[in-house]
């Protein structure tokens, strides 16, 4: 049992001096993020292709910066991957955008990866009107952040990562230390050196983009970055959990004609056989196509398919040895 985490408002941040032209420029509390990004003070004077390009520039170097992090983003897939091994599920937690991000990803996972919806899961300060319409005063309550947390039925076995670009949401830093005073494992994704978020996990992310375009507006570089970082995260722990075949979405449930078709596709390209044999094995299958798949190149029955899956954990490579 991880020993638990005392949360404190922490007083203003230590002041921080950068240097403009050879001349010190003082910023006390001000959020990188709430910095001008280099080029954009005259943003509403730029004719529209300028302006694009400017953006395009400025999203440009956000790849730059998750690479410098992957370090960090490999220890904390592997804490995650773990926990849902033994038992676990994945909580997201945010306010506003960092919220809405998190719902996004974890909606995302169970057509994608064919995973019970409980397994990740999202929570956004307001609830789920916050989806659609702004709740600014409800990540100022870091209680509600743990209340909110208890709620969704988290437990010492769980995992959940905080989500705040700036690093400081009351709202998630709440559900962080309720989270640790559970035992529970604990990361981070915020956009900002060091932040108040980083230093209260165990598992710090800080893909720091800089300076937004828009200044303050957080949806934008830091939002990407942030997406990126997520995308990062469930596809790898799904990838180990064993969801993934070669590069292949073979839990996908083939729900409608698109993702039926997609389906036969996969069938097709793992075992070699026609569309029309494809399609017959899905059917055999019960719609699985990791049965489908484990049916053809065992030469097995659908039950004997079943019984070599569940012995190997659900993945396919280990089946078909």
């Amino acid at each position: 049992m991880r020993a638990p985490f005392l949360f404190v408002i922490p007083a203003a941040a230590t002041p921080t001096i950068v240097f403009v032209q050879g001349k010190p420029e003082h910023h006390s509390t001000e959020a990188l993020t709430e910095r001008s990004y280099p080029g954009a003070e005259t943003l509403d004077q730029l004719d529209t292709t300028a302006l694009l390009v400017l953006i395009n520039q400025a999203d440009a170097e956000i790849p730059g910066a998750i690479a410098r992090e992957i370090p960090n983003i490999v220890r904390a897939v592997e804490a995650i991957a773990s926990a849902l091994q033994a038992g676990g599920r994945l909580f997201y937690i945010g306010a506003r955008t960092s919220g809405r991000l998190g719902v996004l990803d974890a909606s995302e996972c169970p057509p994608t990866f064919g995973v019970p919806r409980e397994l990740v899961r999202g929570i956004i300060a307001g609830g789920e009107a916050a989806l659609r319409r702004a709740t600014e005063a409800s990540e100022d309550d870091p209680d509600s952040g743990a209340r909110d947390l208890l709620a969704a039925g988290f437990g010492a076995k769980d995992v959940l990562v905080g989500i705040a670009a700036s690093g400081r949401t009351p709202y998630v830093l709440g559900a962080i230390a309720k989270a640790r005073a559970l035992g529970a494992v604990t990361c981070g994704i915020s956009c900002v050196q060091n932040s108040e978020l980083s230093r209260a996990v165990e598992f710090p992310m800080e893909p720091k983009p800089g300076p937004e375009v828009l200044a303050g507006s957080t949806r934008m570089r830091a939002g990407t970055a942030t997406k990126l970082v997520l995308n990062m995260i469930s596809t790898a722990v799904m990838i180990r959990l064993g969801h993934v075949y070669g590069n292949l979405m073979v839990n996908v449930q083939p729900g409608n004609s698109k993702l039926k078709d997609r389906a036969r596709r996969i069938i097709e390209r793992v075992t070699g056989v026609s569309s029309v044999r494809a399609a017959e094995l899905l059917e055999l299958a019960g719609n699985s196509v990791r049965v489908a798949i484990v049916m053809e190149n065992r030469k097995v029955p659908r039950e004997d398919a079943e019984g070599l899956l569940a012995a190997a954990g659900g993945r396919i490579r280990e089946a078909l040895k």
